[in-house]
C-alpha cells in the first residue's frame, strides 16, 4: 500500500465511493455520500494518505507512529496525514481507510447507509 495505484483502487471499491481532484491536479480526493473520506498527495514522494478519523483514535496514532501527523490543510481534530514511507504495515493503512469510510457513512442518512448495504452485498 505504498503506491498509487492500489491505495486508489481500494479506496475507490470501497461501496459508493467516488474519485474527484476538487483542488487541482493533486490530491485525489474520494467522497461516499458527497463526503470526503480520503485523500492522496499523488504528486509527492513518499506518499502521503489524509484520512478523516475520530478524535481520540487520531491522537492515539499520532502517539504510536512517527509517520501519523495532523492532517495537513485539514481539521487537526478530525483528520490525519499518513507518510507512506514504508513504516506502516499495509493492513493497518486499510484498516485506516476502512476506518474513514465506516466514520463518514455513520454519518449519513438512513437511507444513503441502506443505499450502501446493498452495493456491498451485490459485489
Amino acid at each position: 500500500m505504498q503506491r498509487f495505484e492500489p491505495l486508489r483502487d481500494y479506496c475507490q471499491a470501497k461501496a459508493g465511493a467516488t474519485a474527484e481532484r476538487p483542488f487541482g491536479p493533486s490530491p485525489l480526493a474520494f467522497k461516499v455520500g458527497g463526503k470526503l473520506f480520503a485523500l492522496i498527495g499523488d504528486d509527492e514522494d513518499p506518499l502521503h494518505l489524509i484520512l478523516k478519523c475520530d478524535p481520540d483514535e487520531a491522537l492515539f496514532l499520532r502517539d504510536m507512529y512517527t509517520a501519523v501527523t495532523p492532517g495537513y490543510h485539514m481539521n487537526k481534530k478530525h483528520w490525519n496525514s499518513i507518510r507512506l514511507d514504508g513504516s506502516l504495515p499495509d493492513d493497518l493503512i486499510r484498516q485506516l481507510i476502512d476506518s474513514a469510510y465506516d466514520l463518514v457513512v455513520a454519518g449519513l442518512t438512513k437511507k444513503q447507509q441502506a443505499e450502501f448495504e446493498n452495493e456491498k452485498r451485490e459485489t
